[in-house]
């Protein structure tokens, strides 16, 4: 009560509790509700209700070694193998045309159904053969049925009109620039005449190819050159132009800058015409020593049948844009077919004739 012994008013000041004293302010007591008890250690002015569930800080921010597991993710499908190549599978079976004991060797080479026109003249008419690697073939037949033409589409001078070639299991029409670019510095290939450059001396001709595709030095570019030159019996001519050449020469001189490169595979086309006979038995030997030398493949396209005796491990016969036979030398020789016995032994006699 106030010193007047009235109720105290309402707007008069409130007691601040003394320092020290465990009696709370005016401000912060409330009546304790009737009947309830006193606690040890709490005062009998029961405080403000305590809420039902306790008030808890907010958690804190995970820290790195807190930090919740990323959800699982689905593991990705397995990947799918890389499909196969085409190849023969996509081309039936062995034709009837080519020997058991070729197909089955591992091949470097295969024409599958390759057609080839111009205008319309049909020049291939759905080839299929299998070429074996670290082989010499030849491929035979008269003039006109496409054999220097499946040179053109080994290397990828030509794309078939329908059907495909594979080299090494890469499918030519198929490769871009760049690809058909790399497939050809591992072909080496020896053209008709040489297909030297008139201006260039026997020794540039030889060093193109390194020149266009390595970074070799001079140095380098002339040991290689020289070997090469020398394999083929031109050592001490590399400063002749090809005009100054004889024909046999010129075809050597092709054959050097066609090794420069190390191809393992070696096309030849026609590299015996206008030889003679000393000449052409000395090429072949050639051809047979340096595919041995450096485990090449060779595709030689040659009309000669004596000289195709001597180094041919297998013959493809060629006759009106199909391949009439493909096999070893000995299943050619003793073939039944008429064509390839008259074509292969020079006969006169058979389907072949002036026309």
């Amino acid at each position: 009560m106030s010193p007047n012994g009235s109720e105290p008013d309402a707007t008069s000041p409130r007691t601040a509790a003394t320092p020290g004293s465990s009696e709370p302010t005016g401000s912060d007591v409330t009546a304790a509700p009737a009947g309830a008890e006193q606690r040890e250690g709490v005062p009998r002015y029961a405080t403000t209700a305590a809420p039902s569930r306790p008030i808890l800080p907010p958690p804190l921010p995970p820290g790195p070694a807190q930090a919740a597991a990323p959800p699982e993710q689905p593991q990705a499908p397995p990947a799918a193998p890389p499909p196969a190549r085409a190849g023969a599978a996509a081309y039936g079976d062995r034709p009837a045309s080519q020997s058991e004991s070729t197909w089955n060797k591992e091949p470097v080479i295969e024409l599958m159904a390759v057609t080839k026109s111009f205008g319309s003249l049909k020049v291939l008419d759905g080839v299929t053969c299998r070429i074996p690697r670290g082989e010499i073939t030849v491929l035979m037949g008269p003039s006109g049925t496409g054999k220097s033409v499946t040179l053109r589409h080994i290397v990828g001078l030509l794309p078939p009109d329908r059907g495909d070639v594979f080299v090494d299991g890469h499918s030519v029409p198929k490769l871009n620039e760049r690809e058909l670019l790399a497939l050809r510095r591992g072909i080496g290939m020896l053209f008709q005449d040489g297909a030297l450059f008139s201006s260039m001396n026997l020794f540039d001709n030889v060093a193109f190819p390194l020149r266009q595709h390595t970074h070799k030095s001079e140095g380098e570019v002339r040991e290689i050159v020289m070997e090469h030159l020398m394999e083929v019996g031109l050592a001490g001519a590399e400063k002749r132009m090809p005009n100054e050449l004889s024909g046999g020469m010129r075809k050597r001189a092709g054959f050097a800058r066609a090794l420069v490169m190390e191809p393992k595979i070696l096309l030849f086309d026609e590299p015996d015409s206008g030889l003679d006979p000393v000449r052409t038995t000395l090429l072949c030997d050639l051809i047979r020593e340096i595919s041995q030398k450096y485990n090449a493949t060779s595709v030689v396209v040659s009309h000669d049948v004596g000289a195709v005796r001597r180094f041919a491990d297998n013959i493809g016969i060629l006759y009106k844009g199909k391949m009439r036979h493909f096999g070893t030398q000995k299943e050619i020789e003793t073939s039944d077919d008429e064509f390839v016995h008259q074509f292969f032994n020079a006969s006169s006699e058979g389907p072949l004739g002036m026309d």
